[in-house]
Parts: structure tokens; sequence; C-alpha cells
């Protein structure tokens, strides 16, 4: 399947080249204000990084430049995202956006902007189980995997530690609660007991009501699925204030140096998923970033460098920049069969597409693409140690 497409690119790359523009934008739409923004520089420098990367070589369709342009989906705010995207579509004229970031927002922009304007989306961390089933007409694809399995992940560290039972909080909106869902259900099918789950409201002052319920309620640890630049802190320090609980489990969403810096060993011996790989591209993706001024280590980098460059494998493949020609090769320029590519090596992927070659674009997060548009993917298992977050394992 992949030769019978790729010995189209050559006639499609004619077609594209004497109608398209010099330059191209791809839109990189992230929360730079509101509960991960302390995440989101990094992922978004990875992303241009990406970029430049391909822009620099001159091998993407005869010699044109990309440009990133940014837009705030503010994570939160549907309508404020929404917004944001129909403006990089009609007045930037992107021709793909890496993005959006936090589930519900993704969601939204898919809905109302993607897909009727038939605009081609990547995202490196909207993780809610509902997006797998969105109705996206095979335009949205993630380049992490879904809280169904982080869901998995998390309960099995939980009982393999022996915390037979749990109490469960999250932010009550898509991502959280799909998040919470998939803990409890995989927890309890393993044999655990979820003594409470309760939502909380980001943007308070004071968590020591919801803490009080959690308390009530017990339970050997806290897992607590929220936002790192949010409410979730907020509950970490009433718990700690009041005694109620002095270890945590938490997912990806409260996984960042903003942790560190809040707790410290205040929480040692805290436990927590991340998207993540030990694959070579890993260490590459760390040492480019460090290069860059980017914190490599920080939660999604490596998937949005992935992100943006399979929007741009995949125009080089259909050779074209527009979203309906290439959305086909996405998947074909993520998976085997071709040569394994990583990051640094966006240059040499281009030169064996343009050659009518094949890639397996392995990247920096060990990309393989699952129908529809999944992330196969692995996480990284953290704990707190010495203040600070060190990975212990990869699942």
């Amino acid at each position: 399947m992949k030769k019978l497409l790729m010995a189209t690119a050559a006639t499609a790359l004619l077609a594209a080249g004497s109608a398209s523009a010099e330059s191209v934008k791809i839109g990189i739409i992230l929360g730079f204000t509101g509960p991960i923004e302390s995440l989101t520089p990094h992922m978004g420098g990875a992303a241009e990084l990406a970029i430049k990367e391909v822009s620099d070589s001159g091998l993407l369709l005869g010699g044109m430049t990309v440009e990133a342009v940014r837009a705030d989906s503010t994570c939160i705010d549907s309508g404020a995202a929404t917004a944001a995207a129909e403006r990089l579509i009609t007045s930037e004229g992107v021709k793909g956006i890496m993005g959006a970031d936090c589930s519900g927002v993704t969601g939204a922009v898919l809905a109302n902007v993607a897909v009727p304007n038939g605009m081609v989306m990547i995202s490196p961390s909207a993780t809610s189980p509902a997006l797998s089933t969105a109705d996206d007409n095979g335009l949205f694809f993630r380049t992490s995997p879904s809280d169904a399995r982080q869901g998995a992940v998390l309960a099995e560290i939980l009982l393999e530690k022996g915390y037979n039972s749990i109490a469960l909080t999250y932010t009550n909106n898509d991502y959280g609660k799909g998040l919470s869902d998939a803990i409890a259900t995989s927890y309890t099918a393993q044999g655990g007991t979820v003594t409470i789950t309760a939502a909380h409201e980001d943007g308070k002052a004071d968590y020591s009501a919801e803490v009080g319920a959690l308390a009530s309620a017990g339970g050997d640890i806290l897992v607590v699925a929220g936002y790192v630049d949010q409410g979730g802190p907020g509950i970490i320090r009433a718990a700690l204030d009041s005694g109620a609980f002095d270890i945590f489990a938490l997912p990806d969403g409260m996984i960042g140096e903003a942790l560190e810096n809040t707790f410290g060993d205040e929480i040692e011996g805290s436990i927590g998923t991340i998207a993540g790989s030990d694959s070579p591209g890993a260490a590459t993706m760390i040492e480019m970033a460090t290069a860059a001024g980017i914190t490599g280590e920080s939660p999604y980098v490596s998937e949005s460098y992935d992100a943006a460059a399979l929007i741009l494998l995949a125009m080089q493949a259909a050779g074209s920049v527009e979203p309906a020609d290439y959305v086909s090769k996405i998947e074909m320029v993520a998976n085997a069969p071709g040569e394994e590519i990583f990051p640094g090596e966006l240059a040499k992927a281009l030169e064996i597409l343009k050659n009518g070659g094949d890639i397996d674009y392995v990247g920096a997060s060990a990309v393989e693409l699952i129908g529809p548009g999944e992330s196969a993917g692995s996480f990284r298992e953290i704990e707190i140690k010495g203040g600070t977050i060190e990975t212990v394992s990869y699942r």
C-alpha cells in the first residue's frame, strides 16, 4: 500500500509545485495561558524545532519555507480556543494544526473549526478516551496515548506498590472525568478499592472542604487527576496541611517542574505516570531541546516535536500542503515499512520521500499510529525522590 501511494507522489509534487506559495504556515495552538501554562512553552518550542528543521533543510516540496504561528487555547475555555483556531485558518492561512492540548478544547476545536474547514489536527497531549470516537472525518490524530491506557497503567503501578485502596479526585472537565473513570475502572477490575471519587473545581483559594470529604472516605493514597498549574496543587496543599494524606498518585496533568518547585520533598515517595519512551529518539530529543533552551524532560515535548514533524512529512509524501491531499499520508509516514527516522533526521526523511522511498517515523516518542489516528504510545513511571521527579521505569 505504501509503495502504491508513493508512486503518485512525484506527479502530485509537480502539480502542487506550480500552484503553491513559497512558504507554508503551521498553526501551534496550546494553552500558553491557563492551568498548564508552565508546560506549553516547552511543547510549543519543540514543535517549532521540527518546523525550523524542515524549513532550514530546503527540501520541502521543492524548497518551501515553513512558518509557525502560535495561538492560545487557554486549555479550558472552548470559546476562546475555537476563536483562536478560526483565526489560524481564516486570517493566517495555516495548512495544519499542531494541537490543541487539553482534551475539552481539543474536542471543541475539532468539531467547530477543523472538521468544517477540512483541517488536519495532530494533538500532542489531548488524551481523553472520548476523542477516540469523535466524529472527526479522519482529520484528527494524536501522538500521546489515550487515558484509557494511562488508567490501566497507573492502576497496575498502584497495586504493585501495595496501595490496595485509593481516594480519587479529578478536575471537573472532559480530561479529568475521562481519566478518573479509566483509573477507577482499571483499578477495581484488578482488585483495588476506590473509597471515593470526587470532582474538584479549578481556581479555588481553599480546598479544605474537598480534602475533608476525601479524608473521611479514607484510602492508602490520594490520586489527584488535576492540573499542575491549577487546582491540583491546591488539593495537595490542603491534604498536607491537614495531615489527611502525605503521599499522592499523580497522572500526566500533574507532572511538571512546577510540581517540584511547589512541593519538593514534601511529597516524597509520591508516584505518577506521563507519556514517555526510552527509545533512542527520546535521548536525542533531550539533547536537541536542551541546546535550544527547552527543557527536554518536560511533559509532551517529544510528542509536540513529533506532531509537527508528521504534518510536514505527510505533506512531502503527498506532494501537497493541502490537508485533503496529505491527510491520508500521515499514518503511512508514521508506521512501518520504511527507513526509521529519528529527531534531527527530518532532512533525511524529506529526501527519501522526495525520491519515492518509504519512511517509518519513529521520532522522539516511538510513534506508532493505530486506527483511527490513535497513538499506541508508552508511559514513563515517575517517583518523587529527593524532591525531584525521577523516572523509574517505562511501560
